[in-house]
């Protein structure tokens, strides 16, 4: 029996270390990309599937699929970077954009599309093809020299809508009562625990910024068609094109084509035969070719990426630390070698603190005479405007949601549940008339109310402060573009809030020359973790994610926002949780 027992744990053992030799070799390989040579004629294959990140993540086990494949996507910076070298590699014959749906931003789909008319001005084409666009996908499409559909396909213009979830009766049903303490009237992030319909104010500021997306699009479209902007606005407003005939009639495709069809094309532009194979290469293949599209030099411009809700601690790849982020801006201003900082921002805020504590680096890397130029990518509202209004420079694309200046605090009041449905109830001693501030299964009194409306009320003034010292604007000026309101890049640069229209790239030029540089190379910050710390992650949290995603489907984001609501602490600079407009 004992002879067995040893037996069992030294094979687990040695199973154990065989696994881990496995692992490290599988991350070896993909740690260390061989160099990948393009052919003669190559056509850069371009699609798009889930979010992009702003940053291509290190984490080749996120999202594993069950052929185990990683479909971890790349991200924007690396998109953008191999569109811009395919566009000076002269084995790169074209680009085939194959993509049905975009599942980011329209900030995102911006600057993909400039990316690809920058393409083309080096005398190369892109062919789009699709069974089916979105508007998304559409609009990146548009900058293509052909668009073909199938000819069962669909394209769909028929305008825009944003929708946001209301979960006040649901925590009614429930015996909880969110009690909100906010300052700002268009502060919609907490009307989804009070209220069962859109505000007045907020239904406003909604339809403002939907339709400055809208217009934005309509132009983009009608430009990149060569049609007339009241023709798309006529094609939506009626619904006229609701099949792939209608598509092809109205001009909005140049052809309705199989993929087979496509393919014939793509070989007549290469000059291959009629049963030649052609060389297609995934975006994500041609990243491992040699060649960097951003410059070198020994003095670096420092791009910091800050994406996702902001609270305190470390952060990681989806959400912003408070810490962490302080600590890589602390290193950047410490580091001789890096002369600028670009902060690439995409986040709807979160902890006021937080936020706060991230502005006092920036502010501190301005002083060490470091020009700080923030890049907003889909979102940068709320906390996110918080932690960029301190900049030299904004730059923002003209659908980026930003704004969003206000804050609240969420005390929930759990009596009903406890008392009512669940049977618990609680007794203590008091010493000092608060000394139960915040007790949850209670309702609020009147002067606690008071006294966390002061709470709130200091912190926006705090807010207001920061911003007016960073726009070189009077506080009065902005609270009356405040009190929460969001608002699209557009429109913020003509109240303000931004310096100018611009994607990454601009924003490092920018940089460039507020530091007088003429050469210099890019770091980009935070230094990634390694791939084996990552697995170790993704094998603590990624399961449950992966299994509420599969059997939430799209109401998985409502979950999200609730979830988040149990790690807020303090008062928050936040907007609602996700703006989807389509």
């Amino acid at each position: 029996m004992f002879a067995s027992m040893l037996g069992f744990i030294l094979g687990g053992i040695l199973l154990f270390f065989i696994c881990v030799a496995i692992i490290v070799g599988m991350l070896s390989g993909i740690g260390s990309k061989s160099a990948v040579s393009v052919k003669d004629n190559t056509i850069l294959h371009l699609t798009f599937g889930m979010n992009i990140p702003d940053r291509t993540g290190n984490n080749p086990f996120k999202n594993l699929n069950t052929d185990g494949e990683s479909s971890n996507p790349l991200g924007l910076n690396d998109i953008l970077e191999n569109i811009k070298k395919a566009g000076k590699d002269s084995h790169i014959k074209g680009i085939l954009l194959e993509a049905e749906t975009f599942g980011s931003g329209w900030a995102k789909a911006e600057e993909i599309r400039r990316a690809l008319l920058d393409f083309r001005k080096q005398g190369k084409w892109v062919i789009a093809y699709a069974e089916n666009y979105t508007k998304g996908a559409y609009y990146i499409a548009t900058a293509a020299d052909k668009i073909y559909l199938n000819p069962s396909g669909d394209l769909l213009l028929n305008g825009m809508y944003s929708e946001v979830h209301f979960v006040k009766n649901m925590l009614e049903k429930l015996g909880v009562e969110m009690q909100v303490i906010r300052h700002g009237k268009f502060k919609g992030a907490v009307e989804m625990f009070m209220l069962d319909k859109l505000s007045n104010e907020n239904r406003e500021q909604i339809s403002v910024y939907v339709n400055s997306i809208w217009q934005h699009f309509v132009t983009g479209v009608a430009a990149g068609r060569k049609l007339e902007k009241t023709d798309i606005e006529r094609i939506a407003n009626d619904m006229i094109v609701r099949k792939a005939e209608d598509a092809l009639e109205f001009k909005l495709v140049d052809g309705l084509w199989y993929k087979d069809q496509v393919l014939d094309d793509l070989r007549k532009r290469t000059g291959k035969g009629e049963k030649d194979k052609l060389n297609l290469m995934s975006i994500a293949k041609y990243s491992s070719t040699p060649g960097k599209a951003w410059p070198s030099g020994e003095d670096k411009i420092a791009i910091v990426y800050a994406t996702g809700d902001i609270g305190p601690g470390n952060g990681g790849d989806d959400n912003i630390g408070s810490e962490g982020l302080s600590e890589t801006l602390r290193k950047a201003r410490l580091d001789d070698k890096i002369k600028a900082v670009v902060l690439r921002v995409n986040s709807p805020g979160g902890s006021a603190l937080a936020s706060e504590i991230i502005w006092r680096e920036v502010e501190l890397l301005r002083k060490a005479k470091k020009p700080v130029v923030v890049s907003m990518g889909d979102v940068a509202a709320s906390g996110g405007y918080y932690i960029a209004c301190g900049a030299d420079s904004i730059l923002a694309e003209p659908n980026t949601i930003t704004g969003s200046i206000g804050v609240f605090g969420l005390i929930p009041n759990t009596q009903k549940l406890m008392h009512d449905k669940l049977g618990i109830t609680s007794d203590g001693v008091k010493v000092g008339k608060y000394s139960d501030l915040g007790k949850l299964d209670r309702p609020l009194t009147a002067d606690e109310k008071v006294i966390y409306q002061k709470y709130v009320d200091e912190i926006y003034d705090q807010f207001l402060t920061r911003v007016a010292d960073g726009r070189r604007l009077n506080k009065a000026q902005v609270d009356s573009i405040a009190q929460g309101r969001v608002w699209t890049g557009a429109d913020a640069l003509h109240i303000g809030l931004v310096d100018r229209l611009g994607n990454l790239e601009d924003a490092v030029k920018v940089a460039a020359c507020l530091a007088k540089l003429n050469k210099y190379g890019i770091k980009e910050l935070p230094k990634q973790k390694d791939p084996f710390e990552n697995l170790l992650k993704s094998l603590n949290g990624e399961a449950d994610n992966y299994f509420a995603r599969q059997q939430l489907g799209e109401y998985y984001k409502i979950y999200e926002t609730i979830k988040s609501v149990g790690n807020m602490r303090g008062i928050q600079a936040r907007m609602w949780y996700d703006v989807e407009v389509r």
